[in-house]
C-alpha cells in the first residue's frame, strides 16, 4: 500500500489490511505449535458486554489457532456457558470489586503482571490485552504476532492529536515532554510475547503505584503509562487503527 505509512522510523512494520498474506503467515504459525492468550476485564457495568465480546472473539480472533481467553470479572456467576471453538478455552477469574472504572484501569496492569508471573507464562506463548466493550467485526489473524505489539490510537488521525494524548505534567511517572512522542497507542489492544508483556505491565504498574503514592493520576490512567513505556521500549510491530477504531470519534 502506498496510501499509508507501513514502516516506523525504527523499522518496525505497521500492519494495515492489504499489507500481508494471511495464508502464508498461518502456515508458518501452525508449524510452531504456539498458544496465544487474551486477557480482558468485565467489572460492574461492563459485565453485560461479556457475551458479545466472547462470541465475536471466539469467531474472529486467530480463528483456527488455539487461544486461551482469560476473563477477569467481579461477577463470575453471571458468565453464561458459552460454546467455544474446540481449539479455544475460556477461563473465568474472579477479581475484586472496585468503586469505579478508574480503579480497575489503574489496577489491571498489576493484575496482569501478577498472573503472568504465577500462571500465564506456563500456559501461553503470546498474550494480548483487549477491552471487553467491543465486538470484533472481521478476522484478526497471526499478522499481529510479534515480540512487542502496540495499536496506534485512532486519536492520531484526528485534528491536533497532541492536545488529547500525552500526559503533560512532569511530576507524573507517565509524563512525556511536548514533541517527544512519535505515535500514540491505545491501551485497549496491546500484547506480544509473554516475557515482553510482563516487562511492560510490571513497569506500568510500578509507575501507576508511584503516581498513586504521590497523589497523582495520569491523564489517561494506564494508557498514559503504556505510552511512556513504549516511548522508550519501541514496539517491534504496530497495528493500524483499523484493528481498534474508536467509533465515538
Amino acid at each position: 500500500r502506498r496510501d499509508v505509512l507501513v514502516l516506523t522510523p525504527w523499522l518496525a512494520p505497521i500492519v494495515w489490511e492489504g499489507t500481508f498474506s494471511r495464508d502464508i503467515l498461518d502456515a508458518q504459525y501452525v508449524q510452531k505449535n504456539l498458544v496465544t492468550g487474551v486477557v480482558t476485564f468485565a467489572v460492574e457495568k461492563y459485565v453485560p458486554f461479556i457475551e458479545g465480546f466472547m462470541r465475536s472473539a471466539d469467531k474472529y480472533f486467530l480463528a483456527g489457532h488455539p487461544v486461551n481467553f482469560y476473563l477477569f470479572t467481579d461477577n463470575p456467576e453471571k458468565v453464561s456457558h458459552l460454546q467455544m471453538a474446540p481449539e479455544n478455552h475460556l477461563f473465568v477469574i474472579p477479581v475484586q470489586n472496585h468503586s469505579g472504572w478508574q480503579d480497575i484501569s489503574t489496577s489491571r496492569m498489576e493484575i496482569v503482571s501478577t498472573y503472568i508471573h504465577s500462571r500465564f507464562q506456563h500456559e501461553v506463548d503470546y498474550l494480548y490485552s483487549m477491552d471487553i466493550n467491543v465486538q470484533l467485526l472481521a478476522h484478526i489473524g497471526v499478522e499481529i504476532i510479534d515480540a512487542l505489539v502496540a495499536t496506534i490510537s485512532s486519536w492520531q488521525f484526528t485534528p491536533h492529536p497532541e492536545d488529547k494524548a500525552s500526559e503533560p505534567r512532569p511530576e507524573s511517572q507517565a509524563a512525556i515532554p511536548e514533541g517527544e512522542w512519535d505515535f500514540y497507542y491505545t491501551a485497549s489492544f496491546y500484547g506480544g510475547s509473554v516475557s515482553e508483556v510482563y516487562k511492560l505491565t510490571r513497569a506500568c504498574s510500578e509507575g501507576l503505584m508511584e503516581d498513586r503514592e504521590n497523589g497523582i493520576e495520569a491523564r489517561w490512567q494506564d494508557e498514559s503509562h503504556l505510552n511512556k513505556y513504549l516511548l522508550h521500549h519501541k514496539p517491534t510491530r504496530l497495528l493500524s487503527p483499523e484493528y481498534y477504531w474508536d467509533a465515538e470519534l
